[in-house]
Parts: C-alpha cells; sequence; structure tokens
C-alpha cells in the first residue's frame, strides 16, 4: 500500500488542494504563523513528543536513532493520539506539518515513518480513534524495526 501520509514545513511550503487533510503535528504553535495562513484542518498537539523528549532532543543529528527509538515507545503507549492520522490516511491524503528547520531529523519525519510501519503492518486494519490492537503492542525486548 502507497503511503497517503506526506510532510511540508510551514514555513515556504505554501498550501496546496493536493495535501488533502492538513494536521499541524507540533506542541507548539510555529511561531509567527497565522491560523488561516497554516490552513490547517487539524492541531494535534498530542500526537508531539513529549516536551522532555523534545528539550533532550534538540533537533541533534547524533540524537536521531535514540530520539526515534524514544518517540515510537510513546506512541505505542498512546494509539489513540495517532489512530485518526492512519484511518485519515486510508480515506485519502494526509498532509502532516511541521516546523523544524532540519527537514530530515524532526518528528514530523518520525511520525511519518511510524504511520508507514503501521499501515503495513495492518493493510486492513481500519484504525480510528481509541482503538488498539495486542498486535500494536511490542513484545518486551523488541528491537526498534519491532517496535514500530
Amino acid at each position: 500500500m502507497k503511503s497517503s501520509i506526506q510532510i511540508k514545513r510551514v514555513y515556504g511550503d505554501a498550501p496546496s488542494a493536493a495535501d488533502g487533510c492538513r494536521i499541524l503535528a507540533e506542541r507548539l504553535w510555529p511561531r509567527g504563523v497565522r491560523k488561516e495562513e497554516l490552513k490547517a484542518d487539524l492541531w494535534l498537539r498530542e500526537v508531539a513528543p513529549s516536551t522532555a523528549l523534545r528539550q533532550w532532543f534538540r533537533h541533534d543529528p547524533e540524537k536521531w536513532l535514540e530520539f526515534k527509538r524514544r518517540y515510537f515507545d510513546e506512541l505505542n503507549a498512546k494509539p489513540e493520539i495517532w489512530a485518526d492520522i492512519l484511518h485519515r490516511a486510508k480515506q485519502g491524503k494526509v498532509t502532516l506539518l511541521f516546523s523544524s528547520k532540519d527537514a530530515e531529523h524532526n518528528n514530523v519525519v518520525a511520525l511519518q515513518e511510524y504511520l508507514a510501519a503501521k499501515a503495513r503492518a495492518n493493510p486492513r486494519h481500519k484504525s480510528s480513534p481509541g482503538t488498539r490492537r495486542k498486535s500494536d503492542e511490542p513484545a518486551s525486548g523488541a528491537s526498534l524495526r519491532d517496535r514500530l
């Protein structure tokens, strides 16, 4: 299944009709951006990494793999915060919005990877908010790939 989840930077990437459902996946509102300019359909603060994890990471590429491991653990613990995104992506195109200057090492890149893995693992599973299946939970001692 081809992913219908794309990502766009808030600054410089203009909204487009081809974006589908535009979701801001950041804990903090982007500086200097008015709601009318962003044209986000949803702002899902809860899907962003915890404040402690975000502050620890500080977009340091050397911490990238450990950041993803910790972030995926947070996402695995609360599938209700991301299930709606996956459900919407199965219905049509979804664009996750981010504000980081680093377009390769940020939470939305990690979230896109996580959701793509979930979609591949459960192609027939119709995710909906609040859905949690045992197959979504990692086995103890699971590798990073297994946690997806």
